[in-house]
């Protein structure tokens, strides 16, 4: 048996036909509807045509919903209620009321999220610290909308986006056998202690490998709080590779950073789901692209 070819509905019409269905008259209905009711008569006759059934009998007490009426009057309500749950989600996924912005380690996203505030201000924006291994946990969970941080970092399923790339430079302790120099090389360090996790690094991983072949080097020892790295860098136990604004910006007493000429720049990225759509997240993109520092080649 052949199915029938669906039927476009025109919701105006279904609306129609509800408040006739409660007030159940059509004079009392098309004055509710500042209609003429020659005009609203009209109408429900175009939707009894649309559906193939009778809706309503006038009588001369007011109109009677049919058995397909009553039928097609639980299912206009629903149709309706869904309509406009439909239009609610779609205006505010248009324009959300809030944004969780969130950033890693040694970046700075305050101007940008001002001038978002300033843009919106009955909008919620409101910032998250992430260590460098939450941003795609973060977003995937929800505890972010979108994330400003450095590459690398696992990209399937999110839409990312490049802001800026910089040099990158290592902390090292003001008697190491490299102080003065002004540029280094990733062999002068492959002997040394990484006391990050290697994935930040893969290119001194590498070059680390590749030394271990030739020359013992002892077991890596990872630190994760970066006040316990400088302490550790300043007794010579081991190095930091950072982006030089980073490195700039961890100095204390004791350690000096020299830029690394043959590692591959620093990349500072914006991140949010793929699937995710919101004017908020479009708008802070841009106003962190607008932001973004001045970096030395």
């Amino acid at each position: 048996m052949a199915e029938s070819p669906p039927t476009d509905l025109d919701l105006r019409l279904v609306r129609y036909f509800t408040v006739v269905a409660e007030h159940r008259h059509f004079g009392r209905a098309a004055a509710a509807l500042h209609l003429a009711q020659p005009s609203l008569s009209r109408q429900i006759q175009r939707l009894e045509q649309q559906l193939g059934a009778r809706l309503l009998d006038r009588t001369p007490q007011g109109s009677q919903l049919t058995e397909a009426g009553e039928v097609f009057l639980l299912q206009a309500k629903a149709l309706l209620r869904s309509a406009a749950q439909a239009a609610a989600r779609t205006r505010a996924a248009a324009q959300p009321s809030r944004i969780t912005i969130g950033f890693t380690s040694g970046l700075i996203i305050t101007p940008a999220v001002r001038e978002l505030r300033h843009r919106h201000p009955d909008a919620e924006v409101s910032s998250q610290f992430l260590s460098w291994n939450e941003p795609r946990e973060a977003l995937l969970d929800h505890r972010a909308d979108v994330v400003v941080t450095r590459l690398p970092i696992e990209t399937s399923g999110l839409h990312v986006t490049i802001l800026y790339d910089e040099p990158r430079a290592v902390l090292l302790p003001l008697d190491h056998r490299l102080a003065g120099k002004e540029t280094i090389s990733l062999a002068d360090l492959a002997d040394e202690h990484l006391l990050q996790h290697p994935d930040i690094v893969p290119a001194w991983r590498a070059t680390a490998t590749e030394w271990r072949g030739r020359s013992h080097v002892p077991p890596l020892r990872i630190t994760h709080a970066m006040e316990e790295k400088l302490e550790r860098v300043a007794a010579g136990r081991g190095i930091v590779v950072l982006p030089q604004s980073a490195a700039s910006y961890y100095q204390q007493p004791g350690v000096f950073h020299v830029r690394v000429g043959d590692i591959p720049p620093a990349e500072t990225c914006l991140a949010w789901p793929s699937s995710r759509r919101s004017p908020l997240i479009a708008e802070f993109a841009s106003l962190a692209a607008a932001h973004r520092p001045t970096t030395d080649e």
